[in-house]
């Protein structure tokens, strides 16, 4: 866990903490938070001439050490005062813990330039994120720095501590993501949901491959035909909201992809270790609910499998039938995902009255073509969940695209020989006719929102908060601000 697991708060000034750095910040206007207005004038405006040489220009983004009576003091540009916004001050707060580790610094505090609750909120959480680094298989002590601590410094607020737990979840969805294939298994997600469970006090059901193939979950038992790899259906349920209508989590949990029969190209064929971030999204929220305990109903639900060419692989032509009974032609082996999740949504559509349900999947490789690595594309069935998830996004600063789910695209996965495809019109609208096939499983009258995160899951631009070459954990922190906890 190479990750601070906890924000401290501390009354303390600046030249009392024992910290080595000190992060502060200054306005586009060249106006400075209180903390560092002080820093400044008790130490002959040594800032303000920074500002007056044009080295320091408040810019959101920008980053400034000066050496100060013996202390780092870190000046961060936090833009416009007027725009001062949780993600303005998540990214800063991430600058702050890169520096530290990149110094290599054990602890850090930083001020708190507002009371609002989201910001102080977001300023916990980009420490956490920004600390975060994958080190389980690095063997050399060089490479394996850790920022070991930080406090907030003129801050009591209860929002801290939430942040950090936020944070938490989401680094926990990382390293699940991060593992490889070998080591983040079916066996391993139901083992991680049972130590959620636990800590949370949820139920759990895992239901195994002979069971879930008896119970008529064709999907999923096609896909798995091919791996000798244990595959599970697992089931988490929070159930602390009192009679409140479960909101449902269905996260695509396939922890390797070699397209099966259809197999994909040889190049970057090991990032198919990240093809189960969607299950991540799921226990990541799961994991935050455990944490902060709300009064909640919530479901989590993860078909999980490997997806490989074996002797009893799932072949091209073959038929499947779906938890909910409807006919499944297979195109392409490649196209799992889509199979195993209509299990899932067949399964929370049979046997709960949800609020609404979500479902997670890396499942296209046209969402990175229509939107590369900068958002993930939604789309449902319901314009006020999808208002509710816009809302969200906008909060978290997590960025969602909606996509249309016309009657047009709905008929290209319609079947000559069975109920439906599980490939439409290549190359046409790839990610919003699997959108279209996973409607099938849906039941009438449940709001339901699908994200492809197939483009966010990993391989965006690194920042101050999301690491180079790491699973990213996106779509936590937006799940939870959807749910209000």
């Amino acid at each position: 866990m190479a990750h601070i697991t906890k924000v401290d708060v501390s009354n303390e000034s600046w030249n009392e903490t024992n910290a080595g750095l000190i992060a502060v910040g200054v306005f586009q206007d060249k106006s400075f938070t209180t903390m560092a207005s002080n820093i400044n004038d008790s130490n002959d405006g040594v800032l303000s001439k920074a500002i007056e040489m044009g080295d320091v220009k408040g810019k959101n983004g920008e980053s400034n050490l000066f050496y100060i009576d013996g202390q780092r003091i870190q000046l961060l540009g936090l833009g416009k005062k007027e725009e001062l916004n949780p993600d303005t001050m998540r990214l800063a707060a991430g600058r702050a813990s890169r520096l530290a580790i990149d110094k290599k610094i054990d602890h850090i505090a930083i001020e708190c330039p507002s009371n609002e609750n989201e910001i102080c909120q977001a300023l916990a959480e980009g420490l956490v994120l920004g600390s975060y680094q994958f080190l389980d298989y690095k063997t050399k002590e060089k490479n394996a720095f850790e920022l070991k601590s930080a406090t907030v410094l003129g801050s009591d607020k209860n929002e801290i501590s939430k942040g950090a737990m936020i944070g938490n979840a989401v680094c926990f969805a990382r390293d699940l993501g991060n593992h490889p294939g070998n080591v983040t298994t079916p066996s391993k997600l139901a083992a991680s949901a049972k130590d959620i469970a636990d800590e949370g006090g949820m139920d759990l059901t895992v239901f195994e491959r002979e069971e879930f193939t008896e119970m008529g979950m064709g999907g999923l038992a096609g896909v798995a035909q091919g791996t000798d790899e244990p595959p599970k259906f697992i089931i988490l349920e929070y159930m602390k909201g009192g009679d409140k209508k479960p909101k449902v989590l269905v996260g695509k949990g396939l922890t390797f992809d070699s397209g099966g029969i259809s197999i994909k190209p040889a190049g970057r064929m090991d990032e198919m270790k990240y093809d189960m971030c969607g299950s991540a999204v799921v226990l990541g929220v799961f994991k935050a609910l455990a944490l902060l305990k709300p009064e909640l109903n919530v479901v989590g639900i993860i078909p999980s499998t490997e997806n490989l060419n074996g002797a009893k692989a799932y072949k091209p032509g073959d038929i499947l039938k779906a938890y909910n009974g409807k006919t499944i032609e297979v195109l392409n082996t490649d196209a799992e995902g889509r199979l195993i999740l209509a299990d899932g949504l067949s399964y929370a559509s049979k046997h709960y009255d949800p609020e609404y349900i979500l479902d997670f999947a890396t499942l296209t490789g046209a969402m990175v073509v229509t939107l590369g690595h900068i958002a993930t594309g939604v789309m449902g069935t319901d314009d006020n969940l999808i208002d509710k998830v816009l809302k969200a996004s906008k909060a978290t600063g997590e960025k969602v695209w909606e996509l249309p789910l016309w009657e047009e695209f709905c008929k290209q996965i319609q079947s000559s020989i069975a109920d439906v495809k599980n490939q439409g019109s290549p190359p046409q609208a790839g990610t919003i006719v699997a959108g279209a096939f996973l409607k099938e499983f849906v039941k009438k009258g449940i709001p339901w929102a699908h994200f492809d995160i197939a483009g966010t899951a990993w391989g965006g631009k690194p920042s101050s908060v999301d690491p180079k070459g790491s699973a990213t954990g996106w779509g936590v922190r937006l799940v939870l601000d959807m749910m209000d906890v």
